[in-house]
């Protein structure tokens, strides 16, 4: 017999059904699994939608991080390099390594990203500031060029 939501604590995510953080400048995250829906995940992870052109700034995670590149054409720049990576490429990215992601093609780019801990910050690499992942300061979405 097939249901529509597992039994707790297990969790069953319709992309539909959560709410969007708008992090600005054309970039929008869903997430997925973390603190604020379960008591037991030791993971965070969600789905990041980037349209043409644009990116997050460079910054680092106090947790490990690895990205599933799901739709697009990205370009994810590591600790000074930069690489380009299509649908079905992947990225893992020790804690506390500059990183970014941004869409280098003309349609829209998703990532879906798997964080190694569930209380996430965000160090951004230009100011040194940091603050909880998805929080009302994590937003710096804008245009890459």
């Amino acid at each position: 017999m097939c249901t529509d939501h597992p039994t707790e604590p297990n969790l069953l995510i319709h992309p539909d059904e959560v709410e969007r953080f708008d992090r600005g400048g054309g970039v929008a995250t869903l997430p997925y699994v973390g603190k604020w829906n379960s008591e037991k995940a030791v993971i965070t992870t969600g789905q990041t939608v980037f349209q043409p052109g644009t990116g997050l700034p460079l910054h680092s995670h106090n947790v490990e991080e690895s990205v599933l590149i799901l739709e697009g054409e990205a370009t994810a720049e590591i600790d000074g390099e930069f690489f380009d990576l299509e649908p079905g490429q992947a990225t893992w990215v020790p804690a506390g390594t500059p990183h970014r992601f941004f869409n280098r093609g003309e349609g829209v780019m998703r990532i879906y990203w798997v964080y190694g801990g569930r209380d996430v910050t965000r160090t951004i690499t230009a100011t040194g500031e940091t603050f909880e992942h998805l929080s009302e300061h994590d937003r710096g979405g804008a245009p890459t060029a």
